[in-house]
């Protein structure tokens, strides 16, 4: 674990149970900075999903699963992330919770590969209409207009161990290796997210 991110999930609580079950302390790294390298920007710009969490006003946590077209999450720079935010189903929770809260987590998952990145950082939440540049940049073709754009300060991020991921892939990623969802699961509809 890197140590800006244990700064800020190693609180003195979670050091206490790190020692109490005999858990890995990572210490706080001077001059450890939260830059996301050429390792982590490749990562995130092939990931075509992502999960994100938020807390509401009462200490309630809220996750919600991001989708998209491949590098929907932009890398804007070495601390700055970005997409663009549709219409849904309208019901804001994750955009209330920022109001009340900036303060945000991400979780990214390269299935098949068995690697997932955490990022926490600060979430700004900007009408589209407000900024045409950074719309233009979180934009893809073809792409419905965007309601608003999340724009998130990476404060920390971490690499996750592998050992309880379980490889997945999406039909484009069975194609690539010339099969099918049929040919590669053959109960037809049995277990298709576990592929």
């Amino acid at each position: 674990m890197s140590g800006h991110f244990a700064k800020l999930a190693y609180t003195p609580a979670v050091r206490a149970m790190q020692r109490r079950y005999n858990g890995r302390e990572v210490p706080f790294g001077a001059g450890d900075s939260p830059e996301l390298g050429l390792r982590e920007r490749q990562f995130i710009a092939a990931r075509n999903s992502f999960y994100l969490a938020t807390i509401n006003q009462d200490g309630w946590p809220h996750v919600q699963h991001r989708g998209g077209a491949t590098g929907f999450l932009k890398v804007l720079d070495g601390f700055t992330l970005a997409f663009a935010d549709y219409g849904g189903n309208r019901q804001f929770v994750s955009v209330g919770n920022l109001q009340d809260n900036p303060r945000a987590a991400l979780i990214l998952v390269d299935y098949p590969s068995r690697r997932r990145l955490k990022l926490l950082g600060t979430v700004d939440v900007i009408d589209a209409a407000a900024d045409p540049a950074l719309l233009a940049a979180v934009s893809g073709p073809g792409e419905p207009t965007a309601e608003r754009i999340m724009r998130i300060h990476v404060a920390a991020f971490d690499w996750n161990c592998s050992q309880h991921i379980t490889p997945r892939y999406t039909e484009s990623e069975l194609a690539e290796h010339g099969l099918t969802l049929t040919e590669s699961h053959p109960s037809q509809g049995a277990h298709h997210e576990t592929v």
